[in-house]
């Protein structure tokens, strides 16, 4: 690796140059002796499993953390980052996917906050407001920005914002940690067309990713990390997803295929009639039978999220029936809910699905008091052991026991803990919001293979997704979410482009009345 970074770093004066550097945290080794050499105005990916070693190496250029052996240097200059104000200081900044920003204040106030611009006591709103156009105009946002608050942007504008603050400390090393993950593909576009706008004006950007089709649509070159090493950096050209996921993983990696078929499926489990939800959605027309993995398919904003939701009792139904089982039923509350049978994984495990600094063990038995319990008061320790190690044994969650804090769970382990606890009692009807979002490709595909073993026990499963690649894989059938309610379906094999043309309002006016003639069944 060093052979080939060294001629790599021949070829100019690097922005950023990493030889040997080394990170051990008490008895585990997160970085062995990585290289990462990083050209000027180039997009640089950076992937790898989760527990491979790119948070660590990221937070270390940023300042977060400092290395054991190794030496970095900055447009040929050797540096020592001590802290992130070091790292700012020198040009080196980090957007991360949850903007940093507060939604009351303006895109003005937001960026040069902390660091406004004076005159005397007073702040110099206008000179402050003058840079902040010239930032906007960097990143292709219209001047007209500056003076609106922050909660009244897109995400893909708030992730535009930050970027452009990070930009207002004159950096020249641009960190963008998972920067799509909750962006449509629309809004991807954008954020790619501000990073070659960025890299045109001399800005290094590195770009951490799990979606591996994203390199080859704005990366220049991608390096490789395995077990807290970096395997090689390689241009993009000559790689394909194929290739980069058998780096990651170290083998043969192929993507299994769902063998169920229509007949397999068992009766309705789940039935949506007019569902709706004032100000959310309408009129949902939806059936998921038991075996059956149904995909609830929409882009960020179409009402995907929310149709979980009141699915679980998390938001009013305000018209229409659900029936479950062939009983209808109005769950009011996420407890109302399980009590019928139904369990649901948030789409955002970090806030609603996980007690991070708990043992696993508690992570999986919260909410099954009366299962686990002595009267419905005190939890039965040895139960709640047996049921966790069981499920640590049957969702293959990587540690070396049931009491180990989630904390120190990669992405995928920690996501498959807040599954186990959904699949404590077993439940007849199981909703999965972004089941995947931020986890690596083996994880998705373990993932992704239990929710396979549990259709084949006759688990009703309902995947409500934004993710496209995702959609395609699991679901029976895909039911595409427009504009707040069901817009057409489709089978299992159906084409990319057709799905995406049809969540994003691009078909022709005679291609979607032929798809409402075959539209939900």
């Amino acid at each position: 690796m060093s052979e080939a970074l060294d001629e790599r770093a021949a070829t100019g004066t690097p922005r950023l140059f990493l030889k040997d550097v080394s990170k051990r945290f008490g008895g585990v080794q997160a970085i062995r002796h990585a290289d990462f050499c990083l050209m000027p105005g180039e997009v640089h990916a950076l992937v790898g499993e989760n527990g491979a070693g790119k948070s660590t190496l990221i937070k270390i250029i940023a300042g977060a953390e400092s290395s054991d052996t190794g030496s970095m240097e900055l447009d040929g200059e050797q540096v020592t980052v001590r802290g992130a104000i070091d790292a700012i200081d020198l040009g080196i900044a980090t957007v991360y996917q949850e903007t940093q920003l507060f939604g009351q204040l303006t895109v003005a106030e937001n960026i040069f906050l902390g660091r406004e611009i004076r005159k005397g006591p007073r702040i110099d709103w206008v000179g402050q407001n003058a840079l902040v156009v010239d930032l906007l105009n960097r990143i292709g946002l219209p001047p007209e920005y500056a003076t609106r608050h922050v909660e009244d942007l897109s995400a893909a504008e708030a992730q535009q914002v930050a970027i452009a603050k990070a930009l207002a400390g004159d950096a020249k090393i641009l960190i963008l940690d998972e920067p799509s993950a909750i962006l449509t593909d629309v809004e991807i576009g954008v954020l790619y067309a501000a990073i070659r706008r960025l890299t045109k004006s001399g800005v290094s950007i590195i770009y951490i990713t799990h979606r591996l089709d994203e390199l080859f649509e704005i990366a220049d070159v991608v390096t490789v990390m395995r077990d807290g090493r970096t395997l090689g950096t390689y241009e993009i050209g000559g790689l394909d997803v194929r290739r980069v996921a058998e780096m990651m993983v170290g083998g043969e990696f192929a993507l299994a295929q769902s063998t169920r078929t229509a007949e397999s499926v068992g009766k309705p489990q789940l039935v949506l009639n007019g569902f709706g939800s004032r100000g959310a959605f309408r009129d949902v027309e939806l059936t998921v039978h038991q075996g059956e993995a149904v995909v609830l398919y929409g882009l960020v904003g179409s009402g995907v999220a929310d149709i979980a939701s009141a699915i679980y009792g998390m938001r009013p139904i305000t018209s229409g029936s659900m029936m479950l089982a062939g009983q209808e039923v109005h769950p009011r509350s996420a407890r109302q809910a399980q009590r019928l049978g139904l369990a649901m994984l948030p789409a955002n495990r970090k806030k609603e699905g996980l007690f991070s600094f708990q043992p696993i063990s508690f992570n999986i038995s919260i909410g099954h008091l009366r299962l686990l319990s002595k009267g419905g008061i005190w939890m039965n320790k040895r139960h709640e052991t047996d049921v966790s190690t069981e499920m640590i044994k049957t969702l293959s969650i990587k540690t070396p026991g049931a009491q180990v804090a989630v904390s120190n769970l990669s992405g995928g382990n920690a996501q498959k803990v807040v599954l186990a606890r959904q699949l404590v009692e077993r439940p007849a009807m199981l909703v999965l919001a972004e089941p995947t979002q931020g986890v690596d490709i083996s994880a998705k595909e373990e993932i992704h293979k239990i929710i396979e073993d549990l259709c084949e026990h006759g688990t009703a499963v309902l995947v409500a997704t934004s993710d496209l690649t995702e959609a395609m894989r699991i679901g029976d059938r895909m039911v595409v979410i427009r504009n707040g309610t069901t817009f057409t379906e489709f089978a299992r094999g159906a084409s990319q482009s057709d799905v995406l043309a049809a969540a994003s309002g691009q078909l022709s006016r005679e291609e979607e009345e032929t798809l409402a003639e075959s539209g939900p069944t």
